[in-house]
């Protein structure tokens, strides 16, 4: 019996209608809110079809947000559900049970032992600048210390803690004061963990006393890095320095949360508790909708008033949130994301063997990623060829992500309920992107 395909192309990409749109969204919108092809219509599950009538499998995921899919049934009934009931109150004027119950879920979830707070936001950046808040007011400390090739967002504080200057940071300064900031280890172009400990502990001699600092936040899994993830022992080291100087430790699971490591969460690949968590983009499936989640003693710091905003935990999102939670459980997607993990790291290695310019495979779970060098070497990072193999999945209908420093690696974030054929059709698209462009 064949086997169904779900990519379907009937124009070149862009087609003759995505082009028109891109030509209007020249005229109107800031030239800086980049965008690419193709221009969606509808999507549903892992799968996207444009404006043309062109249906592409979707390895982009949202940039993460969307684990459990595109469209998912229980999330659409959910948000019906409660926007018809009332779309907008702000919580701290006007609460409602549905925030609280998610607090509560959450609080249960998250791999952080002891009495658990939670607050809710709209975005990354909004949870990472609320969890520095309360461990600057928990500790009575200024300092934030955070580490090279790191990415946790865009507003002032967010972008200062961001080490990635082009596109991000060029010519948006001056940035926010007592950021500070040391190498984060990376098992293909180093330094190794032992050696970015031993910088962490000098960096308390040399640029910031220990006790002026009041958390130090850092990502698993380095996402704009380009997937690198954290070694065991360095995550346990730092937990091992945090503890020795009082210090609030962060973990920035915005992009790893929500099994897309094989995990619900990725500190739980790491046998040491967070103090703190931010959490967001596949929470609620693309609802704007960001969470900080940590010790009671920490959270209850800031006065009552410090902490909140217009609309944060909006009613809508938060009902996407339960649903997603409930898909999570119900569809397995943690077990779900360790099978699919395998399959891709498995034809990633092949290519590793068969093109020389795939110079490394790394990740967790499902958050895989490969990185291309002109020089296995020298490792001469080769973004332009990385772009060449993007542009070749799209003509055939895989939507792929670069990253890295250098703009060189191809990530993974593919909705986690894709099924076993769309994950192997989009790996023979992309298979044949590497041949069309080596």
């Amino acid at each position: 019996m064949a086997t169904t395909r779900s990519i379907r192309l009937q124009t070149e990409i862009p087609g003759p209608r995505a082009k028109e749109i891109l030509d209007r969204k020249h005229g109107v919108v800031a030239k800086p809110l980049a965008i690419a092809a193709p221009v969606i219509a509808e999507a549903s599950g892992a799968t996207i079809t444009d404006v043309d009538g062109n249906t592409f499998i979707d390895f982009t995921g949202g940039y993460g947000c969307l684990n459990v899919g595109h469209s998912h049934p229980r999330v659409v009934e959910a948000v019906q559900e409660q926007i018809a009931r009332f779309s907008h109150t702000d919580f701290t004027g006007i609460p409602y049970e549905n925030y609280i119950a998610l607090a509560e879920r959450l609080c249960a979830l998250v791999p952080i032992g002891g009495e658990l707070r939670a607050g809710f936001f709209n975005s990354g950046a909004e949870a990472i600048e609320n969890a520095i808040k309360f461990a600057r007011t928990s500790t009575g400390r200024p300092a934030v210390l955070a580490f090279d090739g790191g990415f946790h967002g865009r507003t002032l504080l967010a972008l200062s803690l961001t080490s990635k200057t082009h596109p991000y940071k060029a010519g948006l300064g001056p940035f926010a004061p007592e950021v500070y900031r040391t190498s984060f280890p990376n098992d293909y172009r180093g330094p190794d963990a032992e050696t970015a400990l031993a910088e962490l502990e000098l960096a308390f001699k040399t640029r910031i006393a220990a006790e002026e600092v009041a958390a130090i936040v850092f990502e698993p899994v380095q996402g704009e890095s380009g997937f690198v993830v954290a070694p065991r022992e360095f995550v346990q080291g730092v937990r091992r320095l945090c503890d020795e100087h009082g210090i609030v430790l962060i973990a920035d699971e915005v992009q790893t949360g929500f099994c897309r490591t094989g995990r619900l969460f990725a500190m739980e690949h790491y046998g040491v508790e967070s103090d703190l968590m931010t959490v967001a983009k596949s929470i609620a499936a693309g609802m704007p909708l960001s969470g900080v989640i940590g010790r009671a003693e920490i959270m209850d710091a800031p006065p009552e008033g410090a902490i909140g905003g217009t609309y944060v935990g909006n009613p809508v999102a938060i009902a996407a949130a339960h649903a997603v939670l409930g898909v999570i459980e119900e569809e397995r997607l943690a077990d779900r994301a360790g099978e699919i993990g395998e399959t891709i790291r498995s034809r990633m290695e092949a290519w590793r063997e068969r093109f020389d310019a795939v110079g490394d495979v790394r990740g967790l779970g499902a958050m895989l990623a490969i990185e291309l060098v002109s020089d296995r070497t020298t490792k001469e990072p080769d973004a332009d060829r990385a772009t060449a193999v993007v542009e070749a999945a799209a003509a055939r209908g895989l939507l792929l992500l670069k990253a890295g420093l250098y703009g060189n690696c191809i990530r993974v974030l593919v909705p986690l309920v894709i099924t076993g054929e769309q994950l192997d059709e989009a790996l023979e698209v992309w298979e044949e992107a590497l041949e069309a462009a080596f």
